[in-house]
């Protein structure tokens, strides 16, 4: 762990960290999430990081002390490299579909986790549409963390089977996310729990970032053209983005990869504001779209990625939910990637951008691919109806082949 200090994301304002400090004081929750500074200029590290190891290896640039046995299991997800596939000459699939959870949220509940033992909670809630709800039970299982999650009652059944296996205190509520999550806060602040909802800890964003560092690591220090992810709050895009500015900063790289947005078009809120330009306001909308991770109507981190958008040349695109079905299927028949809803939004983004013609053959491209598709099978149960047969019938049908 390193020494930090909290910066407001809007007033700039800076605060030493304390126990229960999650936004800025003075522009409140929405408009006042705080951002992780760090004294870059006194981190000397070099390129000497491992391609396999644990997030725990990039202590030195996180703020948090590791001290739980699930700590080494988290991260060190493996960045599949593939060559004339889609229209490009080299793709890359950063896949955490095979992290403890099946989640890109394990990175942030581990760095919550230890947080909580650290400023010495007993307890731990979060609200989540599944993945950070069945990540943070399954980290914190082995703890003595006693945890609440709140989640819409449409969870699918593959988290919901997560977190009650992992001991769990699972309140589903007949409502949305959104109504999820300010009921979490209300309760959990209350009674003085310690909070792991996304862009309200601002330590989340810090574990995230770690995946930006292995691509790099994982790519022997080469930063790709692209960067697709799929967004609903904006914590993972804009951790990427944090991620990659880091290491450019302390002279591990030479650029910054243009990293695109991929929103599905029923949840495209972070976008819009986005193109209405500054400020850049949060508002609330009413969302549908089957990648349920991505499902938000009232993104909490709309500030803090909308100002890495435009400082680092990113944007933001949309995708149908025909796309995203579409996409699954693709990346999954073609690379043995199985992609939840919200992780193939970042596919379908790129094959947009190529049928387009906004990405040329040599450009290399990196797909973050955040879950797994054993967590959510509802979104392709059509696809997946087969025929049953016969024993007399297969062998008829195979004759000859």
């Amino acid at each position: 762990m390193t020494n930090y200090r909290l910066r407001c994301i809007s007033c700039e304002k800076e605060y030493v960290p304390q126990r229960s400090l999650y936004y800025c004081q003075e522009c409140g929750p929405l408009m006042g999430t705080l951002e992780v500074i760090y004294d870059y200029d006194n981190i000397k590290i070099g390129r000497d990081f491992s391609k396999t190891a644990s997030i725990t290896q990039f202590s030195d640039l996180l703020p948090v002390k590791f001290q739980t046995d699930m700590d080494s299991f988290v991260g060190g997800t493996p960045l599949i490299r593939l060559k004339n596939l889609f229209g490009s000459d080299e793709i890359m699939i950063k896949f955490d579909g095979v992290s403890m959870s099946g989640s890109y949220k394990d990175r942030a509940s581990i760095i919550a986790i230890n947080k909580a033992i650290e400023y010495g909670f007993d307890t731990i809630f979060c609200a989540s549409t599944g993945n950070a709800a069945s990540s943070l039970a399954i980290l914190s299982a082995n703890t003595k963390l006693r945890t609440y999650i709140f989640v819409p009652s449409t969870i699918p059944k593959g988290k919901l089977a997560q977190l009650v296996a992992a001991g769990a205190i699972v309140l589903p509520l007949i409502g949305t996310y959104d109504e999820a999550f300010d009921i979490s806060m209300d309760i959990g602040l209350k009674k003085g729990w310690y909070c792991r909802n996304s862009a309200i800890n601002p330590y989340l964003l810090e574990g995230k970032k770690t995946g930006a560092y292995e691509i790099i690591v994982q790519n022997d220090y080469k930063v790709p053209d692209f960067c697709f992810v799929s967004v609903g709050d904006g914590t993972v895009v804009s951790s990427l983005f944090k991620g990659f500015m880091e290491f450019n900063r302390l002279g591990l790289t030479d650029r910054m990869p243009k990293i695109i947005g991929v929103q599905a078009e029923g949840a495209s809120t972070l976008k819009r504001v986005f193109e209405n330009g500054k400020p850049y306001l949060p508002v609330e909308e009413k969302v549908h779209t089957i990648a349920d991770s991505i499902s938000v109507g009232n993104p909490r981190d709309v500030i803090k990625a909308c100002q890495y958008m435009e400082k680092y040349d990113g944007e933001f695109i949309s995708v149908s939910d025909e796309e995203i079905l579409k996409g699954i299927m693709t990346l999954g028949s073609t690379t043995g990637v199985f992609s939840e809803p919200a992780g193939a939004t970042a596919f379908a983004g790129y094959m947009k951008m190529m049928r387009n013609r906004r990405i040329s053959p040599e450009q290399s491209v990196c797909l973050v691919i955040t879950g797994n598709g054993l967590k959510d099978i509802h979104a392709v149960e059509n696809a997946v109806n087969v025929n049953n047969y016969k024993k007399e019938e297969i062998y008829n049908m195979l004759e000859g082949v």
